[in-house]
């Protein structure tokens, strides 16, 4: 093992150590772990916050890398196996991690601009934020409507929303149910992106952009007075929406 991702991985510890991360199991930790390859040379004392730091960046549980039954004694788990195909990725992740970091160290500080600033690192929590996939809302709903339809994508965004809302792991402005409206309206499902542009507006009822939006979806879908009236609306709301003037003007007759 490197030296550097030797010392990134005690920084780990240290970061972890001083967050309060290190509540007791119940379980001993072996003082010699087995099948360490990026972590190589840590004892059990040392790993232990690392794993606990995994599971609380990543929202998940020590079955998702390691092959056990959920919910039985962490004793009965074979944390040496490579049988569970995310305990290789997350070896990736972490020589990734080490990686990013020996890059950052290297960038000197910004001088004259009045501030000091501290270097830059990242952890698995500044890009995961307690989820498993650190994506996009726009990217994971669009994966939903892609293989499910609207109805199961917008079933999926109040889950999340319900569940992550305020914490900052997803951006639930109204760009990321107008991205997934114009995936749909992309591949001509008007249905689809009329549902998700209603739900925005139902989200954001103050917001000009998303009203245009969902007047674009009736339009395109034949539906020219509810298009009408959602650009009226979006006008109401923004007068310098110069597209609403123009589509209004469209679907009046000129």
């Amino acid at each position: 093992m490197r030296k550097t991702n030797r010392l990134f991985g005690l920084a780990v510890v240290s970061m972890l150590w001083a967050t309060g991360t290190l509540s007791a199991q119940g379980f001993e930790w072996p003082e010699e772990p087995e099948n360490l390859q990026v972590l190589e040379g840590f004892s059990g004392e040392e790993l232990a916050p690392v794993m606990r730091g995994f599971t609380r960046a990543l929202g998940v549980r020590c079955t998702y890398c390691h092959v056990g039954e959920e919910s039985a004694p962490l004793s009965t788990y074979d944390f040496a196996s490579d049988d569970n195909e995310h305990k290789v990725v997350a070896r990736t992740m972490l020589r990734m991690l080490a990686v990013i970091n020996d890059t950052l160290s290297a960038i000197e500080s910004i001088e004259g601009d009045g501030h000091d600033h501290a270097r830059v690192n990242m952890w698995c929590h500044t890009c995961h934020r307690g989820r498993p996939r650190p994506m996009t809302l726009a990217e994971e709903l669009g994966g939903i409507y892609e293989h499910d339809g609207a109805d199961a994508a917008l079933d999926h965004y109040e889950e999340l929303r319900g569940r992550f809302y305020g914490r900052g792991s997803y951006d639930f402005g109204e760009a990321s149910l107008n991205e997934l409206g114009y995936e749909a309206l992309g591949v001509e499902d008007y249905d689809g992106a009329v549902l998700i542009f209603r739900r925005n507006v139902e989200r954001f009822p103050e917001s000009g952009n998303v009203h245009d939006s969902l007047g674009e979806a009736y339009m395109l879908r034949g539906d020219r007075e509810l298009a009408i009236e959602s650009y009226e609306r979006s006008l109401e709301l923004d007068a310098r929406n110069r597209n609403a003037e123009e589509k209004l003007r469209e679907l009046r007759g000129g």
